[in-house]
């Protein structure tokens, strides 16, 4: 809906623009803001997945629940993720895990745990390239089939839902999900623990953005993650918060 409102707005204010430019009553850089505009919200809408700029987009519960959010982890299963399972284990939480495919080829095993103890996977590419932006759409389909057809393979699964590698969507991206047909799951609360190095500062910049629609993204990737985990779901905890995956978390029945 905001893509075609921008896009309306820029063909209204183009056309007007060059009418008034033909009649000589403005200069011809006076196209130049509202193009400039639709290429800076364009670009906004690549990297801010909670616009939904290209493709509606999950990052808040359609119907929020008193103390209830949703833990999502990116990039596993790693040996992180042994980590992190124990931490969920102890606090009696449950969370989702975008897998990539390659990961789960690496350690069937550790994904296979996560289903076990109530757990929800979701795609998150084969391979998480970094020029994911850049591919065509049937390279961003082949990326995500593929990693459906590891899921497939070695968990015996079919997952409806799908994380963008970076959160970067475009058109070709949402074509290619249009094709496959996988819910597209945002966050709104970005923890960027694979940027701030310090575990305190973690756990701090999630906790102050915690409410009752929290889609909470974090990594099992490393020991810093794993220990702003810790103290996350201690004060969770303390504070009677219920800590659910997305299918409980949207309301929609079991994986």
């Amino acid at each position: 809906m905001l893509r075609k409102i921008v896009l309306g707005l820029t063909v209204v204010y183009v056309v007007v623009a060059l009418y008034l430019i033909v009649n000589n009553s403005l200069s011809l850089a006076w196209l130049l803001p509202g193009l400039l505009f639709f290429i800076g919200l364009f670009s906004w809408g690549v990297f801010d997945i909670r616009l939904g700029f290209f493709i509606p987009v999950v990052f808040k519960s359609p119907n929020p629940q008193p103390k209830t959010i949703a833990l999502t982890f990116d990039d596993g299963p790693t040996l992180h993720t042994l980590e992190v399972l124990d931490l969920l284990q102890q606090y009696q939480a449950k969370a989702t895990f975008f897998c990539i495919g390659k990961q789960i080829e690496q350690y069937p095993e550790i994904a296979q745990r996560i289903l076990a103890e109530g757990h929800t996977i979701g795609n998150h590419s084969y391979s998480h390239p970094n020029t994911m932006g850049f591919l065509s759409t049937a390279k961003v389909k082949e990326e995500i089939q593929k990693c459906d057809a590891v899921m497939q393979e070695f968990l015996h699964i079919q997952t409806p839902f799908y994380r963008p590698p970076f959160g970067i969507t475009n058109p070709h991206i949402a074509k290619a999900l249009r094709q496959t047909k996988h819910r597209v799951i945002g966050w709104s609360n970005r923890s960027l623990d694979t940027v701030i190095e310090d575990e305190k500062a973690i756990y701090n910049r999630i906790y102050k953005r915690i409410d009752k629609q929290t889609i909470v993204l974090l990594h099992d990737t490393s020991e810093r993650s794993v220990k702003a985990l810790a103290r996350l779901l201690k004060q969770l905890r303390q504070e009677k918060y219920k800590i659910v995956n997305l299918v409980e978390f949207l309301n929609e029945g079991k994986q």
